[in-house]
Parts: C-alpha cells; sequence; structure tokens
C-alpha cells in the first residue's frame, strides 16, 4: 500500500497525535554496532536522545514516548499549535534563534543572542506568522532533529550523502486506546527485539527514563513533593506527563521550559501504565509466564476491550496499522474526514476494513 501523503493526515493548526518512525539508510546500524564496518556507533543514540530533549523545550509539540534502536528511531508525539498563541514576538524569535544560531559557543551550543540579532528574525509580521506555524509543525520538528544528526554522524565518518534512508512514516493515532498501544509498543521495542529484559533496563526509551525519575522521587517523603520530581524528574522531566490531569496541584502548575505543556497523555497514572509496560511484556515474550494484575482490569473495561485483544494490537503494532490507528468509529470519522473509503480498526484480532 503506498503511503499516504503527509497533507492529508498532518492539519496545521489543529492538535494532534502521530507515532513517527525514521530508519537509517539501507537499515545499516549506524546507530549502533554495525555488521559490516564492524563499527560501534553506540553513541549516536544519546545524540538522538539529548536533541529529542533540546527540541522539546522549543517546539510547541508534546513527546509522549520514544525509543531509539540501532537502525531507526521512534517517537510517539504531539503537536500543539494552541500553546504557540500566546507566545510573544520576542519569544518565538528566541526560539527559532536557537534552532538556527548565526553564533554558537565552544561545546556547539546556540549562542546568547543579541537584541538587535533578534529584532532581525521578527523584523516582519508575515515571517513571524510562518515561525509559528512552523514551530507546532510535525515536518519542521522532524527536520530540525533528523538533519543535525545526519551531518553530525556525516562529518564523524568523514562521508557525504545520506543517513537517514527516507522520509519519516507518520501514522496518525486517533483516540485514546491507540496512543496507550503505540506507547507500549514503541517502550517495548528493546524487549521484543531481545536487546533487554524489562522496560527498566530498555535503554533509550521513555518508559527507562520515566522509571529512573519515580524511583528517585520515592526518597522523598510527602506525595506533593512526589507527584512534582516524577513528572517534572531531571530525566524525564521534557517528556509529556503520562496522567492527563495530575492529581497534585503543585505538578499541575510547577512552570517548565523543558516541554511545551504539562499536559498529560492517557487516562491512567505513571504507576498504571508501568504495571500495564510490565504486564504486557511478559504476554508478548514467549520465554516468559505472567498473569495480569488485578488492578488493570478497571484500565481495559475504560479501553473498551479485552486483555488479549490488547497484547495483540502492541505485538502487531507495526503489522497491522500502515496508516492511521483508533478504534472503529474514529477510524470510521478520519476516513470520512480524509475522504479514504477504507481504514483498519481495532476490532477483533484480525484487521478489518470498514
Amino acid at each position: 500500500m503506498p503511503r499516504v501523503n503527509r497533507r492529508e493526515i498532518v492539519a496545521d493548526g489543529e492538535i494532534q497525535v502521530f507515532h513517527v518512525v525514521n530508519r537509517c539508510v539501507r537499515r545499516t546500524h549506524l546507530c549502533g554496532r554495525d555488521r559490516q564496518s564492524r563499527k560501534d556507533y553506540s553513541h549516536r543514540r544519546d545524540w538522538i536522545r539529548q536533541r529529542l530533549e533540546f527540541l522539546a523545550g522549543v517546539f510547541a509539540v508534546d513527546i509522549l514516548g520514544f525509543a531509539v534502536m540501532s537502525n531507526h528511531l521512534h517517537v510517539v508525539v504531539r503537536t500543539r499549535p494552541d500553546v504557540v498563541t500566546p507566545w510573544s514576538d520576542d519569544d518565538v524569535a528566541r526560539r527559532w534563534w536557537n534552532l538556527f544560531p548565526k553564533r554558537k559557543n565552544k561545546d556547539k551550543s546556540p549562542a546568547e543572542p543579541t537584541e538587535e540579532e533578534l529584532a532581525k528574525i521578527n523584523n516582519s509580521p508575515s515571517g513571524m506568522k510562518e515561525k509559528r506555524r512552523r514551530l507546532s509543525n510535525l515536518s519542521w520538528f522532524m527536520k530540525c532533529l533528523c538533519e543535525p544528526i545526519a551531518k553530525e554522524a556525516n562529518r564523524e565518518d568523514k562521508v557525504r550523502g545520506h543517513f537517514w534512508e527516507s522520509r519519516y512514516k507518520a501514522q496518525p493515532l486517533l483516540d485514546e486506546m491507540a496512543i496507550a498501544a503505540c506507547m507500549a509498543y514503541v517502550d517495548l521495542n528493546p524487549i521484543r527485539a531481545g536487546l533487554a529484559e524489562a522496560p527498566e533496563t530498555s535503554e533509550f526509551t521513555s518508559a527507562q527514563e520515566r522509571i529512573k525519575d519515580r524511583q528517585e522521587a520515592q526518597a522523598h517523603r510527602t506525595a506533593e513533593v512526589q507527584a512534582v520530581n516524577t513528572e517534572h524528574g531531571l530525566r524525564a522531566g521534557w517528556l509529556a506527563p503520562v496522567e492527563l490531569e495530575p492529581k497534585q496541584k503543585k505538578a499541575r502548575e510547577k512552570q517548565t521550559a523543558r516541554r511545551a505543556s504539562n499536559k498529560g497523555c492517557l487516562f491512567m497514572s505513571l504507576d498504571q501504565y508501568l504495571q500495564l509496560l510490565d504486564w504486557t511484556a511478559r504476554q508478548v515474550r514467549s520465554d516468559k509466564r505472567g498473569a495480569m494484575p488485578a488492578e488493570l482490569d478497571p484500565l481495559f473495561e475504560r479501553l473498551q476491550t479485552s486483555c488479549d485483544l490488547c497484547v495483540e494490537c502492541v505485538e502487531n503494532f507495526h503489522k497491522w496499522f500502515r496508516s492511521s490507528v483508533g478504534r472503529p468509529k474514529s477510524m470510521t470519522n478520519h476516513a470520512d474526514v480524509q475522504g479514504h473509503n477504507r481504514a483498519i480498526s481495532i476490532t477483533s484480532s484480525r484487521r478489518v476494513f470498514v
């Protein structure tokens, strides 16, 4: 099936959630131990992770999850054009400068811009309007993520040419079920690939970063301090919170420049999401045996799906869904809007066209 044109799925000015995938050229392990050259490029995975954290503090894009593998990367993002609206022109100009600085420090970080340099950026009303649009645009986000990594890798290898295989692939996630399944699919990538045995040992994933912050937060006594330290932790504080509305007021209202907003992404707490990950991993891996924790039952009732289907959905996410992802109603509405005559829906343990 040919890929859907990005113009048909990405809408400027609308809040949307996407699962984004990009692969290294010829699927070589240019971010891990490459079999052909026998060189270890694993340090580049940290480049990508650091770049994601940097972009989370610049773009009006919430990063819900990520996994950096040896030859490809997964990112779950939510575009937030509503966040850009209250930004002042100076704020937009400063963010744009950080993306494309004319001067850099010795460590290659953007130098502090002067008033004259910022004035050159925001001297055109039409130009500022376009920059606001780009700061919440998925394509510009991926450009600012992938292009610097490719250039740095080529400089390191002293070569020219493509680093990434082709344009990125984006799947719209249409509802909570799709987002939950996709986040679990992304966080469990290292386990399915046989590179890790548990979420807490899955390197360069959002699950590991959230778990480390949660472990550090346990050292604090009060529930409010724990909530703040978990949702704004040193490692995962740039990621969007898991719970849509954190219960503690301090966690909701604490200001941070590390991410676009404090808005969460799922109808469950971080602990419930981690339990879901652990249980799903036990079911997906054939060499492990486990039973679903009793406290997860209400989650599947709210998901309006079965336990078996949830596992199959996560395990076969890449095989089942080529374009958009969602429940039957969400997929039907999306197909009507896009003018498509068919869409894949989560209705049973197999693909169904509606």
